[in-house]
């Protein structure tokens, strides 16, 4: 008997922007696997078994939810955010690919969720309302040079960037070396949103020029939103944080 592997998003945080499809198949699953933090972010019910792995091993975890499915259990991988976006569904299609040919039969089901990215644009606005792109500056999978090369051609051409795992411990040095490249093309006033924790009860949202950014102030739960250059503030008669928003529309309007 052949189960099914279904990888979900759970959103940012807010337990509302969980999707129905992506509760459906939460409440069908037998086991759920993912890193620990996520799974704890879903409700316990009897009969439904879990298992936690480190933030690190993706591609473990992918094959061993995909061994679980191939003996007919209901698996739910779970991600945060979308599943799609810097998440486990291309780890698991990557297992499926370069793995045992029998999991190829597997029905495997991606259900989107609300990423970091969008939740942040959300909240301040409509910064992704012209061109944009994602850049994850982590170099744990690519290597810093290809990261380089990506941000400067996607600032070079003004789109506006969203920046993932923008900081860390381990290499707490890299925001800085992109906001330095940032600034080769964007000027000082470039408005920057840093979201943190959106949707969470920690959550924390600042509005700045890039001029006055500092690294510091991000960490791994940040997605960070560069401006482009048509992007603009829309000051609020309370004083209160601006609107931020990126025109559909480029350069003159006629």
């Amino acid at each position: 008997m052949r189960g099914r592997l279904t990888v979900i998003g759970l959103g940012p945080g807010d337990p509302r922007w969980l999707t129905p499809a992506a509760s459906e198949a939460l409440a069908s699953a037998t086991d759920l696997v993912g890193y620990g933090p996520y799974l704890d972010r879903v409700p316990d019910r009897p009969g439904l078994r879990r298992h936690a792995s480190d933030n690190r091993v993706e591609l473990d975890r992918a094959r061993f939810a995909l061994d679980l499915a191939s003996t007919g259990c209901d698996v739910a991988v779970v991600s945060g955010g979308d599943p799609g976006v810097f998440a486990m569904a291309a780890a698991i299609f990557e297992a499926v690919e370069t793995g045992q040919p029998s999991w190829r039969g597997i029905d495997i089901r991606v259900e989107p969720g609300i990423t970091a990215m969008l939740a942040a644009a959300a909240r301040v606005g409509a910064p992704l309302g012209g061109d944009f792109c994602a850049i994850s500056l982590s170099d744990n999978l690519k290597p810093w040079e290809t990261v380089e090369t990506r941000l400067r051609a996607a600032v070079a051409a003004d789109f506006v960037v969203a920046l993932y795992n923008p900081i860390s411990r381990a290499r707490p040095w890299q925001l800085g070396s992109a906001l330095e490249l940032v600034a080769e093309h964007r000027g000082p006033n470039t408005p920057i949103v840093l979201a943190r924790a959106v949707g969470r009860p920690d959550e924390c949202i600042r509005i700045l020029a890039l001029c006055d950014v500092d690294a510091s102030m991000a960490d791994m739960s940040t997605v960070v939103i560069i401006g482009a250059s048509t992007t603009r503030l829309i000051a609020k008669p309370d004083d209160s944080a601006p609107y931020v928003y990126t025109p559909r529309f480029y350069g003159v309007r006629s």
